[in-house]
């Protein structure tokens, strides 16, 4: 197994960090590396906000769930879907385009969770450790004001970057044949394998190094589905300019 999967199957979230910073070139580097993703038909459909300033910060990890290492990580960014450039590029040129279209929602996405990823595994090539914070769109309109995000940007999710300060376990996933199916989705050996991981989850979260617990992959999947995640969200992303038509 070569040195790039290896690196890709050992991703932990890290929430501690060492108060080593990021040099600034290599902060830059890690960037390119996320321009390099693959993207939708050029688009580039991503800005990145590197949030530098201290009262800014405190104030994101109180929206995003009171997460206190978003105050405490070197490097805080957060990623960002963004169709205004494009927008403003055709208006430039004198083209009246077609906005708010489900699928330009889904291809900023997908093209900002692409650039993410790139940075992500960069960072941990060079020893970094990285945590992903879906808390951003706990409270996106507040978030979008303090970052003074324009119509037609949305926060995808933040990002931690540093030195780890810790070494988690790397947590367990599905099996493989409930994921990679040949020809058609048979799901009929998946409640079996499942049943099997949630056994697996149990005794990880029992007995991991740190936050133990008793819980499952199931488990967990009945508290996120059983309640509405973020339910402001579609509100929200017709405010923004992304009317889902």
């Amino acid at each position: 197994m070569n040195q790039v999967i290896t690196l890709l199957k050992s991703h932990r979230s890290i929430r501690r960090f060492t108060d080593r910073p990021v040099d600034e070139s290599l902060l830059h580097e890690l960037i390119r590396a996320g321009q390099s993703a693959a993207t939708s038909s050029h688009v580039q459909a991503t800005t990145v906000i590197r949030v530098k300033d201290r009262a800014n910060r405190a104030r994101l990890a109180e929206l995003a769930g009171n997460q206190d290492f978003i105050k405490e990580c070197p490097e805080f960014l957060v990623f960002c879907a963004d169709l205004k450039r494009v927008f403003d590029s055709c208006a430039r040129a004198g083209v009246e385009v077609k906005r708010g279209l489900t699928e330009q929602l889904l291809i900023a996405t997908v093209d900002t969770a692409l650039f993410a990823q790139n940075v992500a595994v960069a960072a941990e090539s060079e020893g970094l450790g990285i945590c992903y914070i879906g808390g951003v769109r706990n409270n996106p309109q507040e978030i979008s004001d303090i970052l003074e995000l324009p119509e037609n940007v949305y926060p995808v999710f933040g990002f931690c970057i540093g030195y780890p300060a810790q070494q988690p376990e790397v947590k367990p996933r599905l099996p493989l044949s409930v994921i990679l199916k040949e020809d058609r989705y048979d799901d009929s050996g998946d409640a079996d394998a499942v049943v099997a991981f949630d056994a697996t989850m149990r005794a990880y979260y029992q007995s991991r190094s740190s936050a133990n617990k008793d819980s499952s992959w199931t488990r967990q999947m009945q508290v996120l589905f059983t309640s509405k995640s973020r339910p402001h969200m579609r509100a929200f992303l017709q405010q923004r300019g992304f009317e889902m038509k």
